[in-house]
């Protein structure tokens, strides 16, 4: 362990999809006997593939379906770290335990946007309202599964990738849901106009209720105070609302760090060694902004981890130096008995939204309910919407991955074929 100062204890904070890919990766990598990793997990779940929540609302899987691989050394559930103490190098928890650290890894991921909304917190300022719901954790999850039947009152907050999510889940399990968007059309970062509206066609196959360009202004709670009853919209319109369910968007889990007088911009500052402005600690996932980018993503997180544990065991001179990440989601929902279901594949990766100069092609074939599209810059493939038929997002993912010229005799059409141009 030389090429890192010596190191011998590990101390990784967080338990999601990052903390526990770099625990894995050190495990595998480090020389036996030189590293004693602790990962300290503040949810009381066995560490879980977050992607995957919707699938459990949606009845298909179970929670244990979705469980990560265990986390090889000492993995501690149910433990929040409170404070970093750089100088002795010690993570305090709030059971009172003390963790020392020789590297201190913070994988903290993201927390739920709560949006300011009239009516949000509770009287006692103690947690969301009753039948108020973010969607982010297990714990998240399993509340909206218990309180869900066939014919609840839905409102979905938010048309981003979480909040189609969650409505395409809920309406799986019989609810009456209806999705309320801010933005002019759904999961903006991913997908373009006519990408969405193929999206939001789907959605309403499904009986989910869209409204796009929808600011919501409040909840109205019953009488008694003691629930949330409708969303009050800007125009004073009211959706019934027996659950709410807020699909905002996340931001980075900064505190620990800030408080530790850490480098902080949005996100937890990392440079290529995905080092904090402390040498001997690092950020992976979620709440690590590098060069000025947050991802958000897991390819990213799962990148990160990879990178970093090599460079903490192997290879020194492993570097980070970005993520080319490709959003890819599978909607599927039975409809009535007299239809067949209709799933839906989603792949999205790069620029969506070409700039003057770029080529675009695309294909549409609104029977098979299927959208293609390529945005080709110079002779470089910059990105791509794939809805409905997939058969070509390997090739395509792989030559924008690559970042190689395309061939100067093939027409762009041919990008599109099944072969993706290959």
């Amino acid at each position: 362990m030389a090429a890192v100062g010596g190191a011998r204890e590990i101390v990784v904070i967080g338990g999601g999809t990052a903390g526990v890919r770099l625990a894995q990766r050190l495990a595998a990598t480090a020389p036996a006997d030189t590293v004693n990793l602790t990962l300290l997990g503040e949810e009381p779940h066995a560490p879980y593939n977050r992607v995957l929540l919707a699938e459990v609302l949606a009845g298909r899987y179970g929670p244990e379906v979705i469980a990560l691989p265990p986390v090889p050394g000492g993995e501690r559930r149910g433990v929040r770290a409170v404070r970093i103490d750089r100088d002795d190098r010690l993570v305090r928890c709030a059971d009172g335990g003390v963790v020392p650290y020789d590297r201190l890894i913070l994988a903290t991921g993201s927390n739920p946007v709560l949006p300011p909304l009239r009516g949000l917190r509770r009287p006692d300022h103690d947690g969301l309202p009753e039948g108020v719901h973010a969607f982010r954790t297990m714990d998240d999850c399993l509340a909206l599964s218990a309180a869900v039947r066939p014919g609840t009152r839905a409102v979905v907050i938010g048309g981003g990738l979480l909040g189609v999510s969650a409505a395409r889940a809920l309406a799986e399990r019989g609810a009456q849901v209806v999705l309320a968007q801010q933005g002019e059309h759904l999961m903006e970062r991913q997908l373009d106009r006519a990408g969405s509206r193929l999206l939001r066609t789907q959605l309403e196959a499904w009986g989910v209720e869209v409204h796009t360009e929808c600011r919501v202004r409040g909840l109205v709670r019953t009488a008694d105070d003691t629930r949330v009853a409708a969303v009050e919209l800007a125009d004073g319109f009211r959706l019934d609302a027996e659950l709410t369910v807020l699909a905002c968007g996340v931001r980075p889990r900064t505190g620990l760090a800030r408080a530790a007088g850490l480098d902080v911009r949005r996100g937890v500052v990392v440079d290529d060694e995905l080092r904090t402005s402390d040498p001997r600690i690092h950020a992976i996932g979620d709440c690590a902004e590098h060069d000025e980018r947050l991802y958000g993503l897991a390819g990213a997180a799962l990148e990160q981890a990879d990178v970093l544990a090599r460079l903490l065991t192997v290879d020194p001179s492993a570097r980070y130096t970005g993520t080319r990440s490709l959003t890819r989601l599978t909607l599927g929902a039975p409809l009535p008995e007299t239809q067949p279901e209709i799933p839906l594949d989603l792949a999205a990766f790069g620029e969506t939204t070409p700039l003057p100069g770029d080529d675009t092609v695309q294909l549409t074939d609104a029977t098979r309910g299927t959208y293609r599209k390529v945005v080709v810059r110079g002779d470089r493939l910059v990105g791509g919407v794939l809805l409905g038929d997939l058969a070509t997002v390997g090739t395509l993912a792989r030559t924008w991955e690559d970042d190689v010229p395309l061939p100067p005799t093939t027409p762009l059409l041919h990008l599109l074929t099944p072969d993706g141009g290959s």
